[in-house]
């Protein structure tokens, strides 16, 4: 049975693990934030890269390894996240993933993954895809832009020692109906009919571009800066998407423990009341016996 101390303890436990829960809460909360904002400001960067394309592809269409079909192998970037606390974030987009590899027809290991996220490296490692690389993700935005390199350098690696013919990109990010929306894109080849309509934009001023690099160093180096704002997006909606799961998950054990409190509370009360009322009794019966004695 237990005692006043025993529920004491479990109740000071419960406050503290009430404090941590509440501290993750908030650093939840401002990750959100600081990810989303990071998100917003790569649309300037981005908007750069694509009028550098216009200028590029101005008045012409060369030929460019963008228009390759996507034959040859498929390598796969994924992700996820490094810890846990964050319900199903990590199943669902390894869930996600593996049908839409199915629905392609790369059911297995006919693909090359590289993760971002040991948790999500870990569920696909079991659901039997080819894990080639891991890489552990960063705390800060800062961070996540040596990750999205580190990424590119490995495709770029494996698109030069292997016949890769097609760049695939999943992960979760947050909309209005779900903290974890899973996601996909395909990387390479770029969409032909994207470009199209860039080689058809026309020149936002008067003053027209002067391109000095020969067409194919100047495109090769736009493309290059497109995967990394590809990845960077990705890995910023991710982590936002993590932090809200986790955000969400927090805010239900908050109340869970709420409840819990309440509960060991009313039964510390009940417990001391009974406990008082015991002792009262002890003196009232001590009081009688002593009384009965003297007469």
């Amino acid at each position: 049975m237990e005692t006043l101390e025993t529920l004491g303890k479990r109740i000071d436990t419960t406050r503290d693990l009430q404090s941590i829960v509440t501290t993750m809460k908030a650093l939840s909360a401002v990750s959100i934030h600081q990810y989303e904002e990071a998100v917003e400001a790569l649309r300037d960067y981005s908007r750069t890269i694509e009028l550098g394309l216009v200028a590029a592809l101005r008045g012409s269409r060369p030929p460019t390894p963008e228009r390759a079909s996507a034959e040859g192998r498929t390598l796969v970037v994924v992700f996820g996240s490094d810890h846990g606390l964050c319900g199903r974030f990590n199943h669902e987009i390894v869930r996600f993933v593996g049908t839409d590899l199915r629905e392609r027809g790369m059911a297995g290991g006919a693909a090359e993954h590289l993760v971002a996220g040991t948790r999500a490296a870990g569920l696909l490692d079991t659901a039997g895809a080819a894990v080639r690389a891991v890489f552990g993700l960063p705390g800060t935005v800062t961070g996540l832009t040596q990750t999205a390199y580190a990424i590119l350098r490995s495709i770029d690696e494996r698109r030069s020692e292997a016949d890769i013919g097609r760049v695939l990109l999943y992960h979760n990010r947050r909309t209005a109906e779900s903290t974890a929306d899973p996601h996909g894109l395909q990387l390479w080849p770029l969409d032909p009919d994207w470009l199209d309509r860039l080689a058809g934009q026309k020149w936002p001023s008067r003053a027209l571009p002067a391109v000095t690099l020969d067409s194919a160093t100047m495109l090769a180096a736009l493309v290059r800066q497109q995967f990394f704002i590809g990845l960077f997006r990705a890995g910023a909606e991710s982590a936002a998407s993590e932090h809200a799961a986790r955000l969400s998950a927090m805010q239900a054990a908050e109340r869970n423990i709420e409840d819990h409190l309440g509960e060991m509370n009313a039964a510390f009360r009940r417990k001391r009341q009974e406990s008082i009322t015991a002792e009262l009794l002890d003196v009232v019966a001590g009081f009688e016996a002593t009384s009965r004695g003297r007469t």
